[in-house]
């Protein structure tokens, strides 16, 4: 590969001629080989867009020339309108504040805006103008995570509780066995299956969204302390302002810079919320992957989308492939959130020294959920078929269904019917019929589950 030579205040480097960085995120390149894993896509966006809107604040500020202002923000949005990833090849396992990435984010866009000027951008004093990594990286941590859960997640969210809708419309009104500790109980619709689901992505949904709100706070101004060195008194209002118009979300300074540098607690409570949002997608896949459990000998209930066969040795074998890849999906969020947990709290004194690995894991949990999500609406619930022949057979034999004669006959006594129900495997009306006194008008009645699910579901 044909090299170049750059410098930076370290003297001089070897870099690739078609690099558009420079000397500092070469030596980056060179330092961090602990892993080829790079900044991901969306945080390297937001920091473009953070770069863009500095430049504009500067600009009107007349800290930049107007000529320098729009050559840096108009080689911004080269990148981001055709983002090069190879030209951001720093690793997530760099310096914990980010630096690396702040400088290869500061170096493309010097060398592209030096091209369009036609004169010399540096990337410290101009394109890093009022900023630094310490507030710079905290703040595309925020922008890129409040773009993600706007723009990709809660649409997603909504996709699946729409989703739900529409199940509950078509299979709503049947009656299946309900189930505790895996056991027969008491009788529940689908409709209430499927809004018990609905209810757990509205919580999680409100959680995020709550969240969303405090991600729109940014450290940007705070410099490298909080304290604002070098930065002009209005350059944080009106960086935000810039970002409000160019993602469309009501971006705002932070209230404490000194919080919002020194600390992730942001994004720890962010990926806490999205933890609340898998653990609610994994209820769904896993109850799912039991109903579907079959087709023979188990529960049989529904049946999936057959999307692929199921085994290389075993013919015809068809397997619920999507609600087990949603759970390894949500496991894997559960464990960047431990990862972001233990990273939040490397805040020493002014400084969280694990951003690059808290910007990493909360976007990729961000997305691994709008997948899931999507996942779960598009190529499970849609098409999914409901088995009625086993689901009444089933619910018919269930002795738990004499519960609702408790009132009448009492605990034992309709303890001994259900024992007798299950041992002789009849359906419990009619063992009801011939050890008690209640007609069988009346036994049909009270025992009817349709009638059951509205009363609901016995303890434990």
């Amino acid at each position: 590969m044909s090299h170049r030579i750059e410098k930076d205040s370290m003297g001089e480097l070897r870099v690739p001629v078609s690099a558009l960085y420079q000397a500092q995120t070469q030596r980056a390149v060179q330092n961090f080989a602990i892993s080829s894993a790079t900044m991901p896509a969306g945080f390297i966006r937001a920091l473009l867009l953070i770069k863009q809107a500095a430049a504009h604040a500067n600009g009107e500020l007349g800290l930049l020339t107007q000529a320098q202002a729009n050559a840096i923000t108009t080689a911004a949005q080269q990148q981001l309108d055709k983002l090069d990833l190879s030209q951001y090849p720093v690793s997530v396992f760099q310096t914990g504040s980010g630096t690396s990435s702040n400088m290869n984010a500061n170096e493309v866009l010097a060398t592209l805006a030096t091209e369009i000027l036609g004169e010399k951008v540096h990337p410290n004093d101009h394109i890093n103008l009022g900023q630094s990594s310490n507030d710079t990286i905290p703040s595309a941590i925020h922008v890129s995570a409040a773009i993600a859960i706007a723009h990709n997640l809660l649409p997603a969210i909504q996709h699946l509780s729409q989703e739900l809708d529409a199940q509950i419309a078509s299979h709503g009104d049947i009656i299946k066995t309900g189930r505790t500790h895996l056991m027969d109980a008491m009788p529940v619709s689908f409709a209430q299956v499927f809004s018990a689901w609905q209810a757990q992505l509205n919580h999680a949904k409100t959680v995020i969204d709550e969240q969303l709100q405090r991600l729109l706070q940014l450290a940007q101004g705070g410099t490298a302390v909080g304290t604002g060195i070098n930065a002009h008194a209005d350059f944080s209002a009106l960086l935000c302002q810039q970002l409000s118009h160019t993602t469309g979300l009501d971006v705002k300074p932070a209230n404490n810079l000194f919080f919002s540098i020194g600390s992730q607690d942001v994004a720890v409570a962010t990926s806490g919320a999205l933890k609340t949002l898998a653990v609610a997608l994994m209820k769904i896949a896993n109850d799912l992957r039991w109903m579907n459990a079959g087709p023979l000998a188990g529960l049989a209930e529904i049946e999936l989308p057959a999307l692929q066969p199921g085994s290389s040795i075993m013919p015809g074998k068809v397997n619920p492939v999507i609600p087990e890849a949603v759970a390894m999906a949500c496991t894997q969020v559960v464990g960047h959130d431990n990862a972001i947990t233990l990273a939040g709290q490397s805040g020493n004194f002014e400084l969280n020294v694990m951003l690059p690995l808290i910007a990493s894991n909360l976007l990729d949990s961000i997305g691994l959920l709008t997948g899931s999500c999507t996942a779960l609406a598009d190529q499970a619930l849609k098409g999914l078929k409901i088995n009625q022949h086993n689901i009444a057979s089933a619910l018919a034999r269930n002795p738990i269904l004499v519960t609702a004669l408790n009132p009448i006959i009492g605990y034992e006594k309709a303890a001994a019917i259900a024992k007798q129900a299950y041992q002789q495997q009849r359906p419990v009306i009619e063992v009801a019929a011939e050890l008690t006194d209640i007609p069988l008008a009346q036994l049909k009645v009270l025992l009817d589950p349709a009638k059951l699910t509205g009363k609901g579901a016995a303890d434990n």
